[in-house]
């Protein structure tokens, strides 16, 4: 027996950034709605609900396009899909959602969260108007790996990318002032141990001033696969940052033991933020390849 209207439940179809409010016909970015127009928002709630799965051109011609339509069913259809892309940021040559299988059909690789939320009845919405502190909306966008709501990706590049300046200020400064940090490393420990330091200072900051620099460009310029090649660069970006989290000793004199073990503290968290924030603004439907499975 169907349900009753004020008790009916709605499903939201998530991917990456991306919402699909089936009752309501919308499809939203970060929170935000992206107009699409009526077929192309039915082709793709078929290909969503069948996930990972072939969706037949017969398929989307016997539930979409009625049997007497006059119309040329494949420029429709191939409308229809070059608007879905172009509203989620795909493209047909290097897929992230909607895979052609050609003479075939569609089928969409990336992976989809399902939810199902019950609307609340039109008489208990009246006494919802003034929710307690604690409660949240049901619709909030959450991120579907991280589960916290989805944050603006120009904030979260950002953030990023001035991680990476500080760094660059780092390696420049280090390098700049390396007889200073051979003198004060000399002073807490002589002879050989020294040139580790100084040898580590050089090492690291000549290898780690590209570094930044590529990951300021590619978060710069908007490397969709960023997340991908960060999450392979993570074990030494991790090593690195590390070691350069002990760089506030070299300071010792001029702000003592408890500032430079608290700035030590902190930067030795900074490489997860990294990792936190690239998870945020590239997903990975985003930096994953089209097999295995915007701003």
């Amino acid at each position: 027996m169907p349900m009753s209207p004020s008790n009916r439940e709605v499903r939201l179809l998530r991917f990456g950034v991306f919402e699909v409010d089936l009752a309501a016909g919308e499809l939203r970015k970060s929170g935000a709605r992206i107009r699409l127009q009526e077929q192309p928002f039915q082709v793709l709630a078929a290909l969503l609900q069948n996930a990972g799965q072939v969706v037949t051109r017969d398929y989307l011609r016997q539930t979409i396009w009625p049997a007497d339509t006059f119309v040329d069913f494949d420029h429709s259809l191939n409308t229809a899909v070059n608007k879905i892309r172009e509203s989620l940021g795909d493209s047909a040559s290097s897929p992230r959602f909607v895979e052609t299988l050609a003479r075939r059909g569609y089928r969409f690789i990336a992976p989809v969260d399902s939810i199902t939320i019950a609307s609340t009845p039109a008489h208990v919405q009246g006494q919802e108007n003034d929710p307690a502190p604690s409660s949240f909306a049901d619709d909030t966008a959450l991120h579907p790996d991280l589960h916290v709501p989805v944050p603006r990706r120009g904030l979260v590049r950002a953030l990023f990318a001035l991680i990476q300046v500080m760094y660059l200020i780092f390696y420049v400064s280090g390098l700049a002032h390396l007889h200073s940090a051979d003198r004060v490393a000399s002073s807490f420990l002589p002879g050989w141990r020294t040139l580790v330091i100084v040898g580590a200072i050089l090492v690291t900051g000549a290898v780690g001033i590209p570094l930044r620099f590529y990951l300021l460009s590619a978060v710069a310029f908007d490397f969709r696969k960023l997340g991908g090649t960060f999450s392979r660069l993570f074990p030494f970006v991790l090593v690195l940052d590390q070691l350069w989290a002990i760089a506030p000793f070299l300071l010792l004199p001029q702000i003592g033991v408890g500032l430079a073990f608290a700035a030590t503290a902190a930067l030795l968290y900074v490489p997860f933020s990294e990792r936190t924030l690239v998870r945020m603004a590239y997903s990975f439907s985003e930096s994953a390849p089209p097999n295995a499975l915007t701003r």
